[in-house]
C-alpha cells in the first residue's frame, strides 16, 4: 500500500521529512546543511536511532557516565540517543540521515540553541 509523506517541516539548519509516525515509532528523514548545528538537547522519554546515509556528522553527545564527549559520524554508521542523555550534530558536510524513535516527537527540552528556539 502507498502512503502520503507525514510531514515536512523546515528547520533553521536543514529540514526533517517525517515518513511515517504511528502510537509505536517515528521514522524521519532529516537533512543537515554543511556548517550548522542542531541545538544541544535531550529528552526525557523520546529514544532515536539514526542511520548517517550521506555526509559527515560531528556529534557532541553524553557518554555512558553522562560526560559529553565528540564523535565523528560517516555513511553507514548508527547513533543512539537515550532518553536524558545531552546530544548535539553539526554537520561537517551537507549531511542525510535516517532517525527512527519512539513517538514522544514534542519532547524535546533545549539546553542551547543557536537560533533561540525554546
Amino acid at each position: 500500500m502507498r502512503a502520503e509523506l507525514e510531514k515536512y517541516v523546515e528547520k533553521p539548519w536543514g529540514y526533517e521529512k517525517w515518513i511515517a509516525v504511528t502510537d509505536q515509532y517515528a521514522l524521519k528523514e532529516i537533512f543537515l546543511k554543511k556548517g550548522c548545528r542542531t541545538s544541544l538537547q535531550y529528552h526525557n522519554f523520546k529514544e532515536e536511532h539514526s542511520y548517517v546515509l550521506k555526509g559527515k556528522l560531528s556529534i557532541e553527545e553524553d557518554n555512558e557516565n553522562k560526560e559529553m564527549e565528540v564523535n565523528v559520524y560517516v555513511p553507514g554508521d548508527i547513533i543512539h540517543a537515550l532518553p536524558t542523555y545531552k546530544h548535539r550534530v553539526t554537520a561537517l558536510e551537507d549531511s542525510t540521515f535516517i532517525e527512527v524513535s519512539t513517538p514522544f516527537l514534542e519532547d524535546v527540552v533545549r539546553v542551547e540553541d543557536d537560533f533561540n528556539r525554546k
